[in-house]
C-alpha cells in the first residue's frame, strides 16, 4: 500500500469514521474498472466529501456467482458535513451518474457505493441501516478497511476491523491487487 493511502497516526477519528465501500465488476464505459471507481472517487470530493483514507484496492471472485466478473474493491473514510441520509442519497446519485443499471439483485454492476457505517450510529434510519447490515462478514469490505483502519471498532459486534476481517465468510479469495 503507497504511503498516500495511510492517515498519520492518530489522524482520524475512528469513533466517528464515516466509512464508503466501493466496488465494481462491469468496466462499462471505462477503460477499467479501476477507472470507473477513480471517478467515483472524484465525484464524492467533488460532492463536500474529504477523503481522510483509501485502501488499495482489492480484487475477489463476484459474489454470490462466481462466473459473472471478478471485482474491484475499495473502502474510503471521509469526513463532510453531510448528514447520513444526505450522504446515502449522494452516493445513489454518483452511482446513477456513472452508469449504474438496477436489472436483478447481485448483477455485475459498473459502481456500487454501500455506507458502511457513519460514527457510532446504529439502527434502521427510514430504510437506512446503519451500520451495512453484511460488511461484516465480507472480506472485501472488512480487508481493505482493516488496511486503513485495523482498530475501527464494529458498533455493534464490537470487534476491531483487523478481528472481523479475520472472520469473514463472505468472499475470502479477497485480496489486495499486486502494486505497479
Amino acid at each position: 500500500m503507497s504511503a498516500q493511502h495511510r492517515p498519520a497516526s492518530g489522524e482520524i477519528d475512528l469513533a466517528g469514521a464515516v466509512i464508503v465501500a466501493l466496488g465494481a465488476n462491469d468496466k462499462g464505459q471505462f477503460a477499467s474498472c479501476e477507472e470507473g471507481l477513480a471517478l467515483a472517487l472524484q465525484r464524492l470530493e467533488g460532492e463536500g466529501c474529504c477523503i481522510m483514507a483509501r485502501s488499495d484496492w482489492w480484487e475477489s471472485a463476484a459474489w454470490p456467482d462466481p462466473k459473472d466478473p471478478p471485482f474491484v474493491n475499495g473502502v474510503v473514510i471521509v469526513r463532510t458535513e453531510m448528514d447520513a441520509k444526505a450522504l446515502m442519497a449522494t452516493l445513489s446519485r454518483i452511482e446513477d451518474e456513472l452508469g449504474r443499471v438496477r436489472s436483478v439483485r447481485n448483477a455485475p454492476r459498473t459502481l456500487d457505493l454501500d455506507l458502511i457505517a457513519y460514527g457510532r450510529m446504529v439502527g434502521d434510519f427510514d430504510g437506512l441501516l446503519l451500520p451495512h447490515p453484511r460488511a461484516a462478514e465480507r472480506l472485501f469490505v472488512m480487508g481493505p478497511l482493516a488496511q486503513i483502519a485495523p482498530n475501527w471498532l464494529h458498533p455493534v459486534a464490537g470487534k476491531t476491523a483487523r478481528v472481523l476481517a479475520a472472520e469473514t465468510t463472505v468472499g475470502t479469495d479477497a485480496h489486495p491487487q499486486p502494486s505497479a
